[in-house]
């Protein structure tokens, strides 16, 4: 059998997938990831996947690009499966992702969907409220006859030894970047907490994208060591799989620790619901006022003046929950 698992989403979403596709892995003689092209560091990161497709797809991301037909005619003509399951987020209709696989000859096709598939769908499956994006996923695979096969949490190919970037001994990392700026603690507030962490006797590795070097500089001033623009998502991996515990919004790097089974300080704006979205299968502390006016709105940039939700957070509060996972 031949399978295709469908995530058009971020990194953190594909990585959220990683227990859905060992699942469906495990009874595939091969198995496609199609993604999205912000998701791609991570589907080549996960166990069980033995081909990557990437697509921007028109009805997916922050930028959509435009429907093109030749595209959409390429990249069906491209796949080759028996089954598919496609996971979205619960915001999300997977009948347009169903209608393309159709098109490439997917045979068996399973989604969680609240509309009327017609025949899009062989296995219309219904999520359950408040699950966990990692277990709605897992629960959709074993509805399509992929039962789970371990124990659920995420996880990655081993990551590269990262000693060189890190230095001897042990840190805890801060990220201050996150996807879009309501889920990100405010640059000052991330500065004011590596210069208290090192005052508590952690030492403190700073991370970012190449386009956050400015940020990261500023974060880590003379206290932390700056590895701004100096990780790709293998290299982030290592780096985060030595450390103490990571404290981050909700973004990818908090799933990536995850992954790699360290603690996570989530700095989490209610924007979108935390049951759904925090960090899984580790030790975590949440901060932030999940009963902010913003809670549910899905902004983007935070509503409310002053981003109460996460400036309420004081770097006193970071250190303690910070020495709470490590003892977890």
């Amino acid at each position: 059998m031949r399978a295709l698992v469908t995530r058009l989403d971020s990194f953190g979403d594909v990585l959220l997938a990683g227990p859905a596709i060992r699942a469906v892995a495990a009874r595939a003689e091969h198995l496609t990831l199609l993604c999205g092209p912000l998701g791609e560091p991570a589907a080549r990161m996960l166990p069980g996947v033995d081909e990557v497709v990437v697509w921007d797809a028109p009805w997916a991301g922050f930028d959509p690009p435009p429907v093109r037909r030749g595209e959409i005619d390429e990249l069906t003509a491209s796949l080759d499966a028996d089954t598919g399951l496609i996971l979205t987020s619960f915001h999300q209709s997977p009948l347009p992702t169903a209608l393309l696989l159709r098109l490439a000859g997917v045979g068996h096709l399973a989604a969680d969907s609240v509309d009327y598939p017609g025949s899009l769908l062989d296995v219309r499956h219904q999520r359950a409220p408040h699950a966990h994006e990692a277990e709605a996923a897992l629960d959709l695979a074993e509805a399509a006859g992929f039962p789970r096969v371990d124990d659920g949490r995420l996880a990655v190919l081993p990551p590269p030894d990262t000693r060189e970037l890190t230095g001897a001994g042990p840190y805890v990392v801060l990220h201050p970047g996150a996807s879009v700026p309501a889920r990100a603690w405010s640059p000052g507030r991330c500065a004011e907490a590596v210069r208290e962490l090192t005052a508590a006797g952690h030492r403190v590795v700073v991370t970012g994208g190449r386009g956050e070097r400015e940020l990261t500089a500023h974060v880590a001033g003379d206290a932390g060591l700056d590895l701004g623009g100096r990780t790709g998502a293998r290299e982030l991996a290592g780096v985060l799989a030595r450390a103490a515990a990571l404290v981050t919004g909700n973004t990818g790097p908090a799933h990536l620790a995850a992954a790699v089974s360290t603690p996570v300080v989530s700095l989490f704006a209610p924007v979108v619901p935390a049951e759904r979205w925090r960090p899984y299968g580790v030790p975590y502390v949440l901060l932030g006022d999940q009963s902010a006016p913003c809670a549910g709105s899905r902004a983007r940039t935070c509503p409310v003046p002053g981003h109460p939700c996460l400036e309420s957070v004081t770097a006193h509060d970071v250190v303690a929950a910070v020495e709470k996972v490590m003892q977890a």
